[in-house]
């Protein structure tokens, strides 16, 4: 890892740490002040509803613009929304905060993984910088939600008063500055020549490359098998009657794994290839969901969860690196875009489908209904060696 990437990564870490901690804090005091979980969960939806439409201004604004000047929007969003909720905790300014650092996140995670991908020459270096770029959000997972949970109950008069969570409001808004302090001496890459006179191109356009299209359907199938596993283990847990603390350390594992598994893979990335990785990581996880409404325990289940982990903890990087090869340069930050505002859509979306085919066939069902999806669908996995080796030659 070269001392850049270094820098980079730790930029990322930090605004999304915002992120992570507001959504974390934010819901807790709409509780606290007595809304209902309904509102509660229109508010964690805002986190995500921002990125769903910002996604591909933002790649269009990143492919005029390169990297400084984004993050630096990026970074006033970010310190403006948690700001707020720091001079003014109530519900509708929270909402108004979660719209702010969801967006501000995803529009500054387009702009760095474009330039780190245009920076990268060749599969194998796609392969090592992407790998390295995904373990970022899985710190921030970590620090951002650790830090004001301490804030929230350590910082007031007493655990969980106005105070505490006004001082965690306050320093989840002062983290985004150091993005700013990280980026503004990289050297931006030269920019990308856009034949004059020629008309320009619509995002839409993409999705009318049959590999790029299946690269997309890949990904959405996979990024939903993380939304499932974030969605059914704590209402499987609590219907087995296991404790808060167990459902969290469960949910932990598969974390601890998804990151571990990002740690190993640039030294690995050599004897990696994306097709493969992507088919394997779809067939586990089919193979999982299937055998996971059987476990019988807690220690069952962590130990499903952090198989789950390793294997869609592979996904990321893998796809990253296949969009660079996939997509033209001039339009990288628009591609990331389209992915962004998919995976985003399904993380609104999703969560209430899953509700109501638990409550309608069974929340076990659930799991088994995606795991033959992600089965069935791991063909497309397989079909994307054909543009490698096309490419290749």
């Amino acid at each position: 890892m070269t001392p850049e990437l270094a820098r980079l990564i730790l930029a990322q870490v930090c605004l999304h740490a915002c992120m992570t901690g507001m959504r974390m804090a934010a819901p807790l005091l709409a509780l606290r002040e007595g809304y209902s979980p309904a509102a509660v969960g229109v508010l964690l939806a805002l986190f995500a509803l921002t990125q769903v439409f910002l996604a591909l201004p933002a790649g269009r604004f990143a492919d005029r613009n390169g990297l400084r000047r984004p993050i630096v929007y990026c970074v006033l969003a970010a310190i403006t929304g948690a700001g707020l909720a720091a001079a003014f905790p109530v519900f509708p300014v929270l909402c108004l905060s979660a719209l702010l650092t969801g967006g501000a996140t995803g529009a500054a995670v387009i702009s760095l993984q474009r330039h780190v991908g245009r920076a990268a020459s060749g599969a194998l270096a796609l392969r090592q910088v992407f790998s390295w770029l995904s373990i970022g959000p899985a710190v921030s997972n970590f620090i951002g939600p650790f830090a004001a949970g301490l804030l929230i109950d350590h910082a007031g008069d007493a655990p969980g008063s106005l105070t505490g969570y006004r001082v965690a409001f306050f320093l989840l808004a002062l983290i985004p500055v150091a993005s700013w302090f990280l980026v503004r001496h990289t050297q931006e890459l030269p920019p990308v020549e856009v034949q004059e006179g020629s008309a320009p191109p619509k995002a839409w356009d993409l999705l009318r490359e049959p590999m790029f299209r299946r690269l997309m359907l890949v990904n959405w199938f996979l990024s939903s098998c993380w939304d499932v596993h974030t969605f059914v283990v704590p209402v499987l847990g609590f219907e087995r009657g296991l404790s808060a603390s167990s459902i969290g350390t469960i949910l932990g594992a598969f974390a601890l794994a998804a990151t571990a598994v990002r740690l190993v893979m640039p030294m690995l990335a050599e004897h990696l290839r994306e097709w493969k990785v992507l088919a394997g990581a779809m067939l586990m996880t089919a193979m999982l969901f299937g055998i996971y409404p059987f476990m019988p325990s807690a220690l069952a289940m962590g130990a499903c969860s952090v198989l789950l982990g390793f294997a869609l903890g592979t996904v990321q990087p893998m796809i990253m690196s296949m969009l660079h090869q996939l997509t033209p340069e001039a339009r990288h930050g628009e591609a990331l875009g389209l992915r962004l505002m998919a995976i985003n859509a399904s993380s609104v979306v999703m969560p209430m489908l899953f509700g109501s085919a638990g409550a309608l066939i069974g929340i076990g069902a659930v799991f088994w209904v995606t795991g033959a999806v992600v089965g069935l669908g791991s063909r497309a996995a397989w079909l994307l060696r054909d543009s490698l080796d096309a490419k290749a030659h």
